[in-house]
């Protein structure tokens, strides 16, 4: 309920709109847009994309998700340097939302509604799947944790927010459409990069590199679980 009476004036909105900009606007050393960005469904094609990422690019030869994606685009179409469009990927609190993360507000948006639809049928795309599932179950860290502790079986919480059981298909569908999200209690829109992220932390792993393979396995592993589900994105979260 509290979700449902916040969600008319999500604060996501704004970070979207900066998002519309920054992807219209010509940036960069090549001074050129994010327009001609292949996202999977042809060059400028956003509408639906978000729903089906990750996927093979066939001119990377890579399982990538959305954010991988674009950092690909920054750096191919706009002439920035991989270093510098990693460099600092997650807003930190009171800061201004990154470049990243209004980019990806937006691109989202464009999937509201739509059927997620992550494809598992190129090899690539196969194995990527399986190394996911394994990190999904991989045991470890110093408390022995694994993603699946907490998100593979039902009834779930830690402190008052439930945890959805991936093994449950409508629990996976629910879960994985609303990333990225508004977070209230961080005042800050929040990727599904800095989800896999935070995940790490809390099981007391090594936090991950950004855009890793790793994290992209991982992500299309989840996503390939939600298929058939619905995107609602930016959603918001306490």
């Amino acid at each position: 309920r509290y979700r449902q009476m916040l969600q008319d004036g999500n604060p996501a909105e704004l970070v979207v709109a900066r998002g519309e900009d920054l992807w219209k606007t010509k940036r960069g050393p090549k001074q050129a847009s994010l327009e001609q960005c292949d996202l999977g469904l042809g060059p400028g094609v956003v509408k639906g994309a978000y729903a089906q990422l990750p996927r093979h690019f066939a001119d990377t030869d890579l399982v990538m998700d959305f954010e991988s994606r674009l950092v690909h685009c920054m750096v191919t179409l706009q002439g920035f340097k991989r270093e510098d469009a990693v460099k600092s990927p997650f807003s930190g609190a009171g800061q201004r939302q990154t470049d990243i993360e209004s980019l990806t507000a937006y691109v989202v948006e464009q999937s509201r509604g739509m059927k997620i639809n992550v494809p598992n049928g190129h090899p690539k795309e196969k194995a990527s799947f399986d190394r996911g599932k394994y990190l999904f179950y991989m045991r470890g860290g110093p408390y022995d944790f694994a993603c699946s502790t907490c998100h593979g079986v039902d009834n779930q919480r830690i402190r008052l927010q439930d945890l959805p059981n991936f093994e449950d298909p409508k629990a996976a569908q629910r879960a994985f459409s609303q990333w990225p999200a508004y977070r209230v209690s961080q005042g800050a829109l929040r990727t599904m990069q800095w989800r896999i992220n935070d995940c790490f932390r809390q099981q007391r792993f090594p936090e991950p590199t950004f855009i890793s393979q790793a994290t992209v396995d991982l992500i299309h592993y989840l996503g390939v679980r939600a298929n058939g589900g619905t995107m609602d994105s930016p959603s918001i979260k306490r």
